[in-house]
């Protein structure tokens, strides 16, 4: 039966595994100095490549971000001038379905019904999830990382933001998490697990 590979599997580790391995090769192992360079090239080449994906991650986190803190802005000026448009005496229900401003009632009905999940990374492993209850009990959180091969509970949120403060699997490596919900009510799961929300947990 063949061994199993010496390479690393994860990226950190296969980093600092060939930073050892090339810094200990010498012509005594029988190396030419073609394959050397070769190597070095090679080392060079992932350590750049590495630090580029490193860097776009923490740019696409700013982005989004940015863009939360954006469409936030924007919110709060919306409902502030809604709210002066509907404590007009002139207002009609007919005016604010015609600007939008009419918000559709939230179904009472549990069975057929799922949780809106929203999430916010905050680097570290750690992620704020945040949701609306409704008439429920509260919600299960389901978590399967990137290699999972199952969905993990995590637990009952009662309150929003409910944190998912467990530590990366690799420390400095980014991972993807991806979180699913379903109202609870009487100790029991009712209506439809949530559309999947996919969080990218930057290190």
């Amino acid at each position: 039966m063949p061994k199993s590979t010496f390479i690393p599997a994860a990226d950190h580790d296969f980093l600092v595994w060939f930073d050892h391995f090339f810094a200990n090769l010498t012509s005594e192992h029988g190396v030419s100095e073609s394959d050397l360079t070769a190597l070095k090239a090679a080392s060079d080449d992932f350590h750049a490549k590495t630090a580029f994906a490193g860097n776009a991650a923490a740019i696409a986190k700013q982005a989004t971000a940015d863009k939360n803190d954006s469409r936030h802005a924007a919110e709060t000026l919306i409902r502030a001038e809604v709210r002066r448009i509907k404590a007009r005496s002139n207002y009609t229900e007919g005016l604010g379905a015609h600007l939008g401003i009419e918000g559709s009632e939230q179904s009472n009905d549990l069975a057929t019904s799922s949780p809106n999940l929203s999430g916010i990374d905050q680097t570290g492993g750690i992620v704020a999830l945040s949701f609306t209850k409704y008439k429920s009990d509260g919600i299960n959180i389901y978590c399967q990382r990137e290699n999972d091969t199952d969905w993990v509970l995590l637990g009952r949120a009662t309150v929003s933001p409910f944190l998912d403060n467990r530590p990366l699997l690799h420390t400095g490596k980014p991972e993807l998490r991806r979180y699913s919900a379903v109202f609870m009510l009487k100790d029991k799961e009712v209506g439809q697990y949530s559309n999947d929300l996919v969080i990218n947990c930057a290190p």
